[in-house]
């Protein structure tokens, strides 16, 4: 089995805004001021992550929030580059956030163009599947107003739309199947199951516990930008809840 995804040693930290940037003046002027911006200055997402993912793999990613799991997942679609360390991936990439790539005053249908062109298709291809993607989104008459009108539902049932068919060789998912109705997530899961029997590859952040152990095939528990687990997506959860319970006791 070839590997879909590699990550070597990544770490990524964010810089506070401004706080590197103050000049002498304001440094001697206001002392106090500046140690407590530097005292909270930069945030560390992740720490040294080492990580392989297999072609056709379904992969979980669980854990509080702030715990790394959305930054992990921008870096591997290549949208953050790591502050340390490597990702080396193969194969169309199509990361899936709610409103990535969408442009507010653009209808659905002419976000269904921008966001198949950004996740690789040729124009022609995305022309050739607009009918099935504007019926796969359920969103009628919608796909002709502006996206800032949408409820995040319809968002998720767009960027679903679009995401999956684009064929993507690696899907990228943070969060957006734990939004919108039952019926939707259902219609998704099956065509990423569909999606999967023709050799993609799932990489998926969320909070659906249950979903992850029932539907990857292995998980990996992140906690303050480290993996504290890596194997069964059912363990992977339980010793996540666990931790949980350990904290709030």
């Amino acid at each position: 089995m070839s590997t879909a995804v590699e990550v070597h040693g990544v770490g990524h930290t964010f810089p506070a805004r401004g706080a590197h940037n103050a000049g002498l003046k304001h440094l001697l002027l206001h002392p106090r001021e500046i140690w407590k911006r530097r005292r909270h200055a930069d945030f560390t997402a992740l720490r040294n992550i080492d990580l392989r993912v297999e072609a056709g793999e379904r992969f979980g990613l669980v854990g509080n929030n702030g715990a790394g799991k959305s930054t992990l997942i921008a870096i591997i679609s290549g949208i953050l580059p790591p502050t340390r360390g490597r990702v080396v991936t193969r194969g169309r990439i199509a990361p899936l956030k709610l409103t990535l790539g969408m442009e507010p005053l653009f209808t659905g249908r002419e976000n269904i163009m921008l966001n198949g062109v950004l996740m690789g298709m040729l124009r022609s291809e995305v022309l050739e599947r607009m009918d099935e993607i504007v019926e796969f989104s359920g969103l009628g008459d919608f796909i002709e107003q502006p996206f800032f009108t949408y409820s995040l539902g319809m968002r998720m049932r767009l960027g679903f739309a679009v995401a999956l068919h684009a064929l993507p060789d690696i899907l990228l998912v943070d969060e957006g199947l734990a939004v919108g109705d039952v019926e939707f997530q259902q219609r998704c899961l099956e065509r990423i199951d569909q999606r999967h029997r023709a050799g993609m590859t799932l990489i998926i952040a969320s909070h659906g516990l249950e979903m992850i152990a029932s539907t990857c095939d292995r998980a990996a528990w992140l906690d303050a930008g480290q993996i504290r687990f890596l194997g069964a997506p059912g363990e992977a959860v339980q010793r996540y809840l666990a931790h949980i319970a350990k904290s709030a006791g």
